[in-house]
């Protein structure tokens, strides 16, 4: 038992099922309730929803789950004397509130939104108190998430900052731990009810047996909120803060503190929340003394710092439930509801009457739909901070999947620069590379390098999509597109930078610098130190230029026997198939979407560099060394099937069509390549 002078810590407001509504508002409080099942006694609530244990501890029997639990003879969870009650209409939108700040808060955000969605059988509005950063994130991942019946608003935290900055406050969430507080003045005025919640719960039921509590609270529990507002809410709370700081050096407990002490001096905001809504995994919680089984459980909170590793008798039960939200695909999320019309958002429209425009008996039909698909895109999905501005920076730009993550550690010994990754990923691999990242010293410790997931959807391998993730969250002034199996010379960094600035690119000159490439065919060599190291092993035939035995056009034009001797960057010509890696500003062309799989991806976008006449300018001292791996998927097709083939050929032709289109005449010097087998 606590002190009677400090009022007991609010676990409801800790989930945040702080419930506030437009025609009122209200606290539960399930603490109280476990508190009270303790002592063994009814507690100080009349005729409220009580989840029931015996006395002797020991389960007996299930609890009903149609709603809240129910009266039954064995002591099961159940209410003294409120009926079961209805869930809302199916079509009624639910509001749910989340106050969200950085990286890591934002994938649990995600986590938690699987786990309404896969129960949920209402639309549902989040509405979300943001930080620049998850703002960024989460509003990118909710337009390409495109779920039916979703409605998703930002509110900017930074506004709300000065309304609580003045409150010592020690816990770890900081000033956004006691954003709750200024909701009811956040929110739009003409909102009608809204179930606040942390970032770090789970369902295990649907939200709207939630929602339904709302409908059976009246009178003085049940407050309306232009009620609240004439009798002063911002005034009462900030007064009853002043007032706890007095004795108070700081809140520990953030807004949860606050709460309290306004629920001390004015016990009619309270009503009780059976706690099977509320179970929290923490240590000082009575937590398995809310529910008989497991399964009763609606709403799991891990809300110890050791998250899931807290102790519990069920938690392996509570770690597998919220592990498969975690991992769980949040493309079947996508689904409309049944008995319900489910407005889908324009682009989704869009997308439906595109894919349906295409023809069924297309050869090609798999590569029409895998260039429509909009992919789930999660940006930064690990902590991120970006480079100072400098008007020469470069950002090293790739894309990469699972059976590439190895590459890594070896690309940041190399590359010191800013780094802007996209992986196509499923949900499940998402987090084993989280893993990997956090269990290598060197990825770890690098907050320059920005990854961003792109969820995998489709048979075939969205290549250039990807890329064009990671080019469009660069944010130095330069990017050098690069691919993830290539390690570039340790002092190319520097060298593009000064090279940049030597060749005055920021006074408008379109150019793209040319990074020689090179291959190995060992998978352990002495990488060279200096550009006289790697012609040495070159004529040893220990290194070769890229892809010479099976592709030389792609990068004959760089004209590697000049360059041994060049002391000067030289322009090129584009040539036919030409594809090498280049330096460009970061505003580029972008790479065409159409070509998926494996074929023409790079080839197309020095194709519409060269249309918008670039400069192709070699340097003298750049390089970059391949390392084998074995073959893609993708790449076997091309090799083994024919049709493959033709579909890319098809692919060609409509990409000159486009050309054509756009530069008119200036486009015929490419039509002999692009018919080219």
């Amino acid at each position: 038992m606590l002190p009677r002078g400090r009022p007991r810590a609010l676990g409801a407001a800790a989930l945040l099922l702080l419930l506030l509504l437009l025609f009122g508002f209200f606290l539960f409080r399930e603490d109280l309730e476990c508190e009270r099942r303790e002592r063994g006694r009814s507690g100080a609530f009349p005729c409220v929803l009580t989840p029931r244990i015996p006395l002797d501890g020991r389960p007996r029997g299930a609890a009903a789950l149609d709603g809240d639990p129910q009266v039954d003879h064995r002591g099961h969870n159940h209410s003294d004397c409120v009926p079961p009650r209805p869930l809302p209409p199916r079509c009624e939108l639910l509001h749910v509130a989340i106050v969200c700040a950085g990286h890591k808060s934002s994938r649990d955000v995600i986590t938690l939104v699987k786990s309404m969605l896969f129960y949920r059988k209402n639309p549902l509005h989040l509405h979300l108190v943001t930080d620049a950063v998850a703002r960024n994130i989460l509003e990118t991942l909710f337009h390409t998430w495109m779920v039916p019946a979703v409605r998703v608003s930002f509110y900017d935290a930074d506004e709300l900052k000065p309304q609580v900055s003045w409150i010592p406050n020690k816990h770890y969430s900081g000033l956004y731990g006691l954003m709750k507080l200024v909701l009811p003045g956040a929110l739009p005025p003409d909102l009608a009810r809204v179930v606040v919640l942390d970032t770090d719960v789970t369902f295990a039921s649907d939200i709207a047996e939630l929602w339904a509590l709302f409908a059976h609270f009246s009178g003085v529990i049940l407050l309306r909120l232009d009620r609240l507002r004439r009798a002063g809410w911002e005034q009462m709370w900030k007064l009853t803060a002043t007032q706890e700081l007095l004795s108070l050096p700081a809140t520990s407990l953030a807004d949860q503190d606050i709460f309290n002490a306004v629920i001390k001096g004015h016990p009619g905001l309270v009503q009780p929340l059976p706690c099977v809504w509320n179970v929290q995994l923490s240590d000082h919680t009575l937590a398995e003394r809310c529910y008989l089984e497991a399964a009763d459980i609606k709403v799991i909170h891990w809300n110890s710092p050791k998250k899931l590793r807290v102790k519990n008798k069920h938690v392996e039960f509570f770690r597998t439930l919220h592990l498969t939200f975690l991992e769980y695909d949040g493309n079947l999320l996508r689904r409309e509801l049944f008995g319900c019309p489910s407005p889908l958002p324009p682009e989704a429209e869009q997308l439906q009457r595109a894919l349906a425009q295409l023809d069924e008996e297309d050869a090609c039909l798999a590569f029409r739909q895998q260039q429509l698909l909009v992919h789930r895109v999660h940006i930064t999905f690990l902590p991120h901070e970006p480079p100072p501005p400098r008007p020469h920076d470069v950002t090293l730009v790739a894309q990469l999947s699972m059976d590439r993550l190895q590459v890594l550690e070896a690309l940041c010994r190399h590359w010191p620069g800013p780094m802007s990754l996209a992986l196509y990923l499923t949900d499940a691999e998402a987090q084993q590379f989280l893993r990997f990242v956090e269990a290598s010293a060197v990825l770890s410790a690098r907050r320059d390098v920005a990854y961003h997931v792109v969820y995998r959807e489709g048979p075939l391998y969205p290549i250039n999509q990807i890329r064009n993730v990671a080019l469009a969250q660069a944010l130095t002034p330069y990017v050098f597109l690069s691919d993830i199996d290539f390690l570039p010379a340790h002092s190319l960094y520097d060298y593009l930078r000064a090279s940049i600035e030597q060749l005055q690119l920021g006074g408008g000159r379109k150019a793209a610098l040319v990074v020689p490439a090179f291959e190995t065919l060992h998978y352990h060599f002495s990488f060279p130190s200096s550009k006289a190291e790697l012609l040495a092993l070159l004529d040893t035939g220990s290194l070769y230029t890229f892809r010479y035995h099976e592709w030389p056009r792609g990068h004959a034009p760089t004209d590697y026997a000049r360059w041994r001797e060049a002391q000067a960057p030289y322009r090129v010509q584009w040539a036919a198939d030409y594809e090498p890696y280049v330096v460009v500003p970061r505003d580029c062309p972008r790479y065409d979407p159409r070509f998926v799989g494996f074929g023409w991806n790079k080839v197309a976008h020095i194709v519409e560099l060269d249309a918008q006449d670039y400069e192709l300018l070699v340097l003298p001292e750049a390089f970059a060394i391949h390392l084998p791996h074995t073959p893609s998927p993708d790449i076997s097709r091309f090799r083994s099937s024919t049709a493959y083939r033709d579909c890319l050929q098809a692919l060609k032709e409509e990409f000159h069509q486009d050309l054509s289109r756009r530069y008119g005449a200036a486009a015929l010097k490419y039509l002999t390549a692009l018919r080219q087998p």
